[in-house]
């Protein structure tokens, strides 16, 4: 079963033996063993794998990991998929952000765990980002997100265990549903296995989707857009800041 589970979780992230050797720091040839059930990894290398690829260390000594029912078992229990990331790296061995366009989102749906997909996507780096986690970059279309417009690409961090998420967190939420959308979501795994998503355009109401057709999430942490924010500019808002600008004015003539 180890044997079994080792070659599917490096083929589904997109490792070669070699990149996978270098994360566990151990030999490459001692991947191909292991792989090849012509040797027993030690318990500090098993250990060192289910967190590589965040699962339990039961999980990887006793299940077929590829088996899908599986994968379903591990939504009812916990909320969450046996996930696996296809990832780039720069000649420093760094994480890049690569960018889905929209016109690719189509592909990602099929193309997200292929590392010959991921590959050919562009790939930037942000450094105010920091080192912490995972990071992938989606352009956006549509205005149900408004004042963020249509064609800003949103930059998330990928995020392991979806029961943490908090009401209101604005994610790019992956399905086989709905495709890549962004939205703010509204945790409701725990009471119901699902999402509820909302737009911050009120003209859009809000729907709920099954954790079971969830691929990815990614958590909102910056945007790169050519249009900026239109300001509220109502009556009532220009209202309100010249009645601010008085009270300003008068407590400066007090002053003196």
């Amino acid at each position: 079963m180890v044997t079994s589970n080792i070659r599917y979780l490096r083929k589904s992230a997109g490792y070669t033996q070699a990149q996978l050797a270098d994360k566990l720091d151990i030999k490459r040839s001692l991947v191909g063993a292991y792989e090849e059930g012509r040797a027993e990894p030690k318990l500090t290398t098993l250990v060192n794998f289910a967190k590589l690829f965040d699962i339990t260390l039961d999980d990887l000594i006793t299940r077929d990991l590829s088996d899908p029912n599986t994968q379903k078992d591990s939504v009812a229990k916990g909320g969450g998929k046996l996930r696996v990331l296809a990832i780039t790296v720069d000649e420093q061995q760094r994480e890049n952000i690569e960018l889905v366009p929209y016109k690719a989102s189509a592909g990602y749906l099929n193309g997200y765990a292929d590392s010959e997909f991921i590959e050919d996507l562009p790939r930037f780096k942000l450094p105010m980002l920091g080192t912490g986690g995972t990071y992938r970059a989606f352009e956006i279309s549509g205005d149900s997100m408004l004042p963020i417009a249509s064609g800003t690409v949103i930059v998330g961090r990928f995020i392991e265990d979806w029961s943490t998420i908090k009401d209101g967190t604005p994610c790019i939420v992956v399905s086989q549903k709905e495709g890549v959308v962004f939205k703010r979501i509204f945790n409701k795994i725990k009471d119901a296995a699902v999402l509820r998503l909302h737009s911050d355009n009120p003209v859009y109401s809000p729907y709920e989707i099954g954790v079971e057709d969830v691929i990815e999430i990614w958590e909102a942490k910056s945007y790169i857009s050519s249009s900026f924010p239109i300001a509220d500019l109502s009556l009532d808002k220009l209202s309100s800041i010249v009645l601010d600008l008085q009270k300003e004015v008068q407590k400066l003539k007090k002053v003196e």
